[in-house]
């Protein structure tokens, strides 16, 4: 196992996670299954594999579950028991752009809704190649705007993977051009986030060989089939390259063994720089989507858990705030 680059390991924005005996071993067995079809997944073949593999993500507890349509775009909500109105959450899911569904992450979402007591909403954005982008953009601007609509007073923006992309882009949106529904913000969180579609990080080359699941010829033919000829650079497809003045509280989560570990490290760096409140914790030891392995591996539980408790600060503030407000 590779450490944490030695010029970050003392920042005041990182958190590093120790990998606990008995998530060595885990992580040890789900190698030596998933590492023969590492960088297989490819198309919209895929789609149907990945989703069953989201499928397999344990079911929280006292969560019920219900298809809507929020801003003109399908998903699921995730209700947890006793949930305060006037607050959501809105988890993007992951898939590189081309692959998951509302529905596949619906126990994921479900996790987290129950951590923060506070409903989750899970858009059905429009996937690549069919969609290529903007597409997926529009749809989580609209989705967010429809939650508003629906009376959300105070929404919390969360993002996986590809999903994570398409968080920070619409932090980055709502912070930048005023636009309708951006005083609703609490904050965000990314998990294991695609900032850089231009797969330029290290950590490509770094993580290359710890990484169970993804290839750069992989990821390459994945955002070419999202980009569809746009330039990787523009800050509305990569974050990383985006003014990130004025985001909102953001917390980001990456394994310590994944290619986009650097994709997490830049996001964050340059945020604390523009003076966000941002801060990214590391987990040593685990690979892209820990998060879905709650119930078997600690630093799952752990990451669900500093999430609910980030979430909890961030709509007491805002109730607060709203209280005085009135």
């Amino acid at each position: 196992m590779q450490t944490f680059r030695e010029h970050h390991s003392t920042a005041s924005w990182l958190v590093q996670h120790p990998c606990s005996t008995q998530d060595q071993l885990t992580m040890a067995a789900m190698r030596a299954i998933v590492e023969p079809n590492k960088g297989k997944l490819q198309g919209t073949a895929a789609r149907a594999p990945f989703d069953a593999i989201m499928e397999h993500v344990a079911a929280p507890d006292r969560v019920a579950y219900e298809a809507d349509s929020v801003g003109g775009v399908s998903g699921w909500w995730c209700r947890p028991e006793a949930a305060r109105p006037g607050q959501a959450i809105m988890h993007i899911h992951g898939g590189w752009f081309n692959w998951g569904s509302a529905q596949a992450y619906r126990h994921l979402a479900g996790h987290i809704a129950a951590s923060a007591g506070v409903p989750a909403f899970v858009p059905d954005y429009r996937l690549a190649p069919e969609h290529p982008f903007p597409a997926a953009i529009d749809d989580v601007r609209a989705c967010y705007v429809g939650l508003t609509e629906r009376g959300m007073s105070e929404i919390a923006i969360i993002g996986d993977s590809a999903g994570g992309n398409l968080a920070i882009e619409l932090l980055v949106h709502l912070a930048t051009n005023g636009a309708s529904g951006s005083e609703a913000l609490v904050g965000g969180v990314a998990l294991s986030p695609v900032t850089d579609l231009a797969l330029s990080g290290d950590s490509w080359s770094t993580r290359a060989v710890a990484d169970p699941y993804f290839t750069q010829p992989q990821a390459v033919e994945l955002v070419r089939s999202y980009l569809a000829g746009h330039n990787p650079e523009d800050p509305f497809a990569s974050p990383i390259h985006a003014d990130l003045k004025g985001l909102a509280p953001i917390r980001v989560h990456v394994g310590n063994d994944e290619v986009l570990l650097d994709d997490s490290v830049r996001l964050v760096e340059r945020a604390v720089a523009a003076g966000v409140d941002a801060r990214l914790d590391v987990w040593q030891g685990m690979v892209h989507g820990h998060l879905g392995s709650i119930g078997r591996l600690a630093a799952s539980t752990e990451t669900v858990q500093l999430v609910g408790e980030f979430l909890i600060d961030r709509f007491a503030k805002a109730e607060m705030n709203g209280k005085r407000n009135r």
